[in-house]
């Protein structure tokens, strides 16, 4: 039984190890087929090796919240998200042509040595990144409905699993048709809501909840919370996408500027600027390679009209309405505590 306190490090190496074990053995059944796939098959270990694991860590304490104990099968359970944030960052990846991931190169970058001598090698490295992240997807599913949790239980979070899929679809939907427009925070911040806020935090904490049969007020109290939070931390992902040190954050810097997305930091950027400031602008997103200079220069732009600072206060706003959310709630004192911690734990991160 883990204790009341929460210790987050012990958390994700429970996390770590269920993934590993699960994975390492669908990836043995998968390249058994023939030898050729083995290359995908590493593709799929390597999907799941790293990450911070929030997005079980909300799922638990979803289910911890509602009064439930400790449990290694809820644990299993809330693993299976991480294995859809793991897919959903494979596509991502191949929807961006992001080079980089946690400092290595992506699926279908690192697929191209198994491709190499044949035609279109690139394109087939792209077609098979995206059947990697396809079937973590179908992982995810196996992996929840195998935690060894009662079927009853089961049974009252299937259905927020569509809900969950259909959201973060029309998120990703909705930044490649915005991506490229005249820049709208409004719009940013729904592309925002749904590609990573709702699967980050809110829809984890409701499966939890629903998991241990939390009822109308505590659901509605968890979406108040995880909203707003979720929100938080895609902001912060964007400032720490264009401003982080690349070693820490394991990203290119210039990956928002060349695929011209519709972050809500570029918004605010272009909702003060002037003419002459949206011209700069125009110039420089959208170029294949922006290089180091087109990187300084968008920055500068940024800094001169203080987006940077105005997506901080969004970031503070959100953390306090989250907060505020979480000590109307009324469960266990280790979960809100526990609560508190996430929510910094996913907007405060090292630049």
């Amino acid at each position: 039984m883990a204790p009341e306190r929460w210790e987050p490090a012990a958390f994700k190496a429970r996390v770590d190890e269920v993934l590993r074990r699960f994975v390492a053995h669908e990836a043995e059944q998968f390249a058994a087929i023939d030898p050729a796939l083995d290359p995908v098959a590493e593709q799929l270990q390597a999907a799941v090796a790293d990450g911070k694991r929030l997005r079980a860590a909300f799922c638990y304490w979803g289910w911890r919240a509602v009064g439930q104990p400790d449990s290694d099968a809820l644990v299993r359970a809330a693993a299976s998200l991480e294995l859809v944030h793991a897919a959903a960052v494979v596509h991502d990846d191949l929807i961006d042509d992001s080079p980089l991931r946690h400092g290595r190169p992506t699926a279908h970058i690192a697929l191209r040595d198994a491709v190499r001598r044949r035609p279109r090698g690139a394109t087939a490295a792209r077609s098979l990144a995206m059947l990697v992240g396809d079937l973590l997807t179908a992982l995810a599913g196996q992996l929840f409905v195998t935690s060894g949790l009662p079927t009853a239980y089961l049974a009252r979070a299937r259905p927020l699993w569509s809900v969950l899929a259909r959201e973060l679809i029309a998120g990703e939907c909705l930044e490649i048709l915005r991506t490229g427009a005249d820049p709208d925070t409004t719009d940013s911040l729904k592309v925002i809501r749904y590609k990573t806020a709702k699967y980050t935090v809110e829809q984890p904490l409701l499966i939890g909840g629903a998991l241990a049969g939390a009822d109308g007020r505590l659901r509605e109290g968890y979406s108040a919370y995880g909203l707003p939070l979720g929100e938080a931390f895609q902001l912060r992902d964007d400032l720490l996408g264009l401003f982080g040190n690349p070693e820490r954050t394991g990203k290119a810097n210039t990956d928002d500027i060349r695929g011209h997305r519709p972050t809500a930091l570029l918004a605010e950027a272009w909702r003060v600027a002037g003419a002459d400031e949206r011209a700069r602008l125009r110039a420089l997103l959208g170029r294949r390679d922006p290089g180091g200079e087109g990187l300084h220069a968008v920055r500068e732009v940024m800094r001169r009209l203080k987006a940077p600072d105005r997506v901080e206060d969004m970031i503070a706003a959100r953390v306090e309405e989250a907060l505020d959310a979480l000590h109307e709630l009324a469960v266990p004192t280790h979960a809100a505590i526990a609560l508190t911690t996430l929510a910094h734990a996913a907007t405060v991160r090292p630049s």
